[in-house]
């Protein structure tokens, strides 16, 4: 199993380690309902290296990007990132990423931890273009410094000001003592912050001055699992849950990041330009449960009548909103909001009402 560069950090503080995506990886500290809450109101900082990170450059390489992914990175400038995913040319999804504009012809594609080879691979079998492709997966760790406090805690860090990158922007530039960092306005939790990408060399240094400035701001170190409650209260979608090589982006959502007018031609743009005329079959919707009890992964979704109409992807007791809450696919005829189904767990039905998202709504 692999271990990221602050795994002796993470026992230290009495992680509780799991394995996750090939890598041994903190799963809580002191309990997710408490890490959860310290990110929605305060500051605090996931190590999320086990993230994968490709490098692609050359004169080509926008034409390998805009033939592997569904968004328009053509409309991208230096300092600007973009979600987007891959489809599998099948009309499922490859993964979802996130694509940096880093210099003119040089791209940074971050990808999921378990997709890492998965994705290499993809990549590279599409790239008739020549475009150069550096693996940096293994050389480089990620900070997630995420909170509405993290912009106050960490500007004694860097001699930009951080509160002037909006979201989805970035720069390289100086953080905690290390020249070349890129400071992201990305994250994946809705409380606002930064993604702090740097070699493993340096993020030992990184991760000590990151909790000395963020001390008076009670930054803490929090795990995965907090992690997927707040991403789960937003609505963001997490690879092998709500979206997969069954998922297409019409049917979770991603139609905002399918550019299907976009010039250059992309893996599936002719399948998924008839699926959106044609309309889909089943959709991802937000629920929130009426009876008690907790949505799960891969429960069924019924009707009234016990008919099954879909399935949960992602299902928690929300710590913010206070209501256990869910995604799953259903038959169109169900994504109306308000509409009424109904979770199978063990022989009950349970009763929840589509909603609209993000569960989560910032004050």
């Amino acid at each position: 199993m692999k271990k990221t560069a602050l795994n002796d950090i993470h026992e230290a503080l009495g992680a509780k380690m799991v394995p996750f995506a090939g890598y041994n990886m903190p799963v809580q500290y002191e309990g997710v309902k408490a890490e959860h809450e310290t990110v929605r109101n305060s500051v605090g900082v996931f190590d999320v290296s086990h993230m994968g990170e490709f490098l692609i450059s050359g004169e080509n390489a926008l034409d390998l990007i805009q033939k592997i992914s569904s968004n328009d990175a053509s409309t991208l400038t230096i300092g600007r990132a973009q979600y987007s995913c891959m489809p599998n040319g099948k009309g499922g999804i490859v993964d979802d990423l996130i694509i940096y504009k880093i210099k003119e012809q040089e791209y940074l594609l971050v990808v999921n931890a378990s997709n890492i080879d998965k994705d290499w691979e993809w990549i590279s079998s599409h790239n008739s273009f020549g475009a150069t492709m550096r693996n940096l997966s293994d050389d480089y760790s990620l900070l997630a410094i995420q909170g509405p406090k993290a912009v106050e805690a960490m500007q004694s860090l860097s001699s930009i000001d951080l509160s002037a990158i909006k979201y989805y922007h970035f720069e390289v530039a100086d953080f905690a003592g290390i020249e070349h960092t890129i400071i992201s306005a990305t994250g994946y939790t809705g409380s606002g912050g930064f993604e702090i990408y740097c070699k493993n060399s340096e993020v030992e240094q990184v991760w000590k001055k990151v909790m000395e400035a963020g001390a008076e701001f009670g930054i803490k170190a929090i795990g995965l699992a907090a992690r997927d409650t707040l991403r789960l209260e937003m609505g963001f979608c997490l690879y092998g849950n709500d979206i997969d090589d069954t998922t297409s982006p019409l049917e979770a959502g991603l139609g905002w990041i399918t550019k299907l007018k976009k010039e250059a031609d992309f893996i599936d743009k002719d399948f998924l330009t008839k699926q959106k005329e044609e309309g889909v079959s089943r959709k991802l919707v937000a629920f929130e449960m009426i009876d008690r009890g907790i949505p799960r992964h891969d429960y069924e979704i019924v009707d009234v009548n016990g008919n099954k109409i879909g399935h949960v992807t992602s299902g928690t007791m929300g710590p913010s909103v206070e209501k256990a809450i869910g995604l799953g696919y259903v038959a169109t005829d169900f994504t109306a909001v308000d509409s009424d189904i109904y979770i199978a767990v063990r022989k009950k039905q349970l009763k929840a009402k589509v909603v609209k998202l993000p569960f989560f709504k910032k004050g």
